[in-house]
């Protein structure tokens, strides 16, 4: 298959044209492969989440990345022959390439190839609701575009850019791209610094309601967003995929003492995020971090457990979040009893509190969760005549959803049209 008809990966349209994918691996020693495994299995999972199907899968030793190809000769070629077999898939590949890497295996393979970064931003192209969602995202494929068009240019060697005669192949047509990209950047800075003074003037609007806030926060896939329904019955999408949710949606939660608290689904974290995409978590950490209490959602069920929350837990940590925070082991219906105690046990020693078991589709343990939230929230917030009329004048209304509105919080629809 001749490259020259390859599209790269790193194009930031290219999530929208897959339909059958490889998804690869690499592991290193005999306790790595089992870890490779699990983390092929999730790479799966983000390729469901793009609509494709897997139609190979593959973990390749690597004792250390080959500074061309990452993986070793003999494992490129053999990955070859299988992909012109399966009729030519793009490669996902759960790493991270350096733009040399991705260029010389799209080179080799004759199909594109996209690392975890790139996968992930073409999820987020897909997800982004709000207009600020996505501008974050077009500015995170951007900026990971930027270093990888060198050398893409080749079949414009004879032109020369630049001041004498020291530019390289291509070097006028890379200029030119460069240029435009950073160009439409500046632009989304500029569209950007326009909805943070709206969101600031709705920061304002909410800092006039002196009700408790729960952030809902965890692993991708969680179950956060059915948590959230279920609780104050609203339909936000609920879906058995990797970053269903990805813009921050709130609602008010009723509780048995006739306090309010909001309670906000968040976007899931996820393991090894790359840099580029932490900007497109913008509207969601600032929820995280104004919250007053943090409910952590642990997929109990999921055989990473421990290593997710302690994902969560560092990501936390890096945000400067110390709020005080409840442990909510969800799931609990597709584990035995005495399988079940063992894993509470470790993740609530990971946390550092104790663990409410609960599974949010069966609705088993939401009254307790109810109750230690509101003996939080009455603790970080404790009642007063403003908090009572704030909750009582939060009755008057609500959304298209089926959950109540919370003054100062744009509804999805809202958001999405601004």
């Amino acid at each position: 298959m001749p490259s020259v008809l390859t599209r790269s990966g790193a194009d930031p349209g290219i999530g929208q044209t897959l339909h059958e994918v490889a998804v690869v691996g690499s592991f290193s020693g005999r306790d790595g492969r089992e870890r490779a495994e699990v983390q092929l299995d999730e790479l799966e999972e983000l390729a469901r989440t793009l609509t494709t199907r897997v139609v190979e899968r593959s973990s390749i030793p690597v004792r250390e990345p080959h500074p061309a190809t990452f993986f070793r000769a003999g494992a490129v070629e053999a990955l070859g022959a299988r992909l012109v077999e399966l009729g030519g898939p793009a490669v996902l590949v759960n790493d991270q390439l350096s733009p040399r890497q991705q260029r010389n295996l799209e080179e080799a393979w004759g199909v594109p190839v996209l690392d975890r970064t790139e996968v992930i931003l073409a999820i987020f192209a897909r997800r982004a609701v709000t207009a600020e969602g996505k501008i974050q995202v077009e500015m995170a494929q951007l900026e990971h575009l930027l270093p990888r068009l060198a050398g893409g240019w080749t079949h414009l060697e004879r032109q020369r850019g630049g001041v004498g005669l020291r530019g390289g192949p291509g070097e006028t047509q890379i200029e030119v791209d460069r240029r435009l990209i950073r160009n439409r950047i500046a632009r989304l800075r500029q569209r950007l610094q326009v909805l943070e003074r709206q969101r600031r003037t709705r920061r304002q609007a909410r800092s006039d309601v002196p009700l408790a806030a729960c952030a809902l926060v965890g692993y991708t896939n969680a179950g956060k967003s059915t948590l959230l329904n279920r609780l104050t019955n609203s339909e936000v999408l609920a879906d058995d995929l990797l970053f269903a949710t990805l813009d921050p949606t709130s609602r008010l939660l009723g509780l048995a003492s006739g306090r309010r608290v909001i309670l906000t689904d968040t976007v899931g974290f996820i393991q090894a995020l790359p840099t580029e995409l932490v900007s497109a978590f913008n509207a969601t950490l600032e929820e995280v971090r104004s919250a007053h209490l943090l409910a952590l959602v642990v997929d109990v069920s999921h055989p990473d457990c421990q290593a997710q929350l302690s994902t969560v837990l560092a990501t936390l940590a890096e945000m400067g979040c110390d709020q005080p925070a409840l442990l909510v082991v969800n799931k609990i219906d597709r584990l035995q009893r005495d399988r079940l105690e063992e894993l509470t046990a470790r993740l609530e020693a990971i946390a550092g509190c104790r663990g409410l078991q609960i599974s949010a589709t069966q609705g088993t343990g939401l009254k307790e969760l109810r109750g230690a939230v509101d003996a939080l929230a009455a603790r970080v917030v404790p009642e007063t005549p403003a908090n009572r009329l704030a909750g009582h004048a939060a009755d008057s209304g609500s959304d298209e959803t089926g959950g109540e509105r919370v003054p100062g919080y744009a509804t999805d629809r809202d958001r999405a049209a601004s």
